[in-house]
């Protein structure tokens, strides 16, 4: 836990002593969203997936389903000229059914595996900050830069198995992050835009309590600071300024 408080403490430090120096850049930063302002929008993701009988180099015999969904709203009021505060929540939920699939790496070394389920849901609330700086004079396409500080709660289980021989586990996982996501502002009218944003940097912490076959239980705890792409973390969806 020192070690999570530690993480934070410098990465908040960091920020603080960025914001004190001051370099005078001759970048000249017009007015590209006026204070008073609001702005709420949402993001979306779907994927659907299902085999039968398919096969893709050493795996044969595929059947089985899947699909992943997100949904994210957010909203956010700027408190001064090109910079603003908001809430976001987001939902998001996956489920995989894999009936029976069989890995053959040469003679000898087949698997099969079969009867796998796995069902995970979560919510999470962040709260974010947001500054603006417009692409040179344009008043339709702009930059921006976004710190979060999120909050994640998720419950899960897989399941193993028919009949008296099924087994199953289930979960619950806790999830604290903080980072930054820079994005493009693309407006297509006065008071709409679309926005793609990638998260670039930050830390993560994760605690997960598993409980199995309701008798045992265990533990899995992880740290980490990413400062690179996340190619998984891309968002892009429609925001409305009003």
């Amino acid at each position: 836990m020192k070690r999570y408080l530690l993480a934070v403490t410098f990465f908040i430090c960091f920020l603080t002593v960025q914001a004190q120096l001051k370099f005078d850049r001759e970048i000249k930063t017009g007015l590209f969203v006026p204070k008073g302002a609001w702005l709420v929008g949402t993001t979306l993701s779907y994927t659907e997936m299902r085999g039968s009988d398919f096969k893709f180099f050493v795996l044969k015999d595929l059947n089985g389903e899947g699909y992943t969904f997100k949904i994210s709203p957010f909203c956010g009021y700027f408190f001064t000229d090109n910079m603003a505060a908001g809430l976001r929540l987001a939902y998001a939920r996956s489920y995989v059914n894999l009936e029976n699939l069989d890995l053959d790496l040469g003679d000898d070394l087949s698997f099969n595996v079969a009867d796998q389920d796995f069902l995970e849901h979560s919510c999470i609330v962040s709260g974010f900050l947001r500054t603006y700086m417009g692409l040179g004079n344009s008043k339709v396409f702009g930059f921006f830069n976004e710190a979060r500080l999120s909050y994640g709660y998720g419950q899960g289980k897989d399941t193993s198995g028919k009949g008296n021989d099924k087994t199953g586990s289930y979960q619950t996982t806790h999830n604290l992050q903080i980072g930054i996501a820079p994005g493009l502002a693309a407006f297509v009218t006065n008071f709409s835009a679309v926005e793609v944003s990638v998260g670039v940097m930050g830390f993560d912490f994760k605690w997960v309590q598993q409980t199995r076959n309701q008798v045992d239980s265990g533990h899995y705890n992880k740290s980490s600071g990413n400062f690179k792409i996340d190619l998984f973390s891309i968002n892009i969806g429609m925001t409305f300024y009003l």
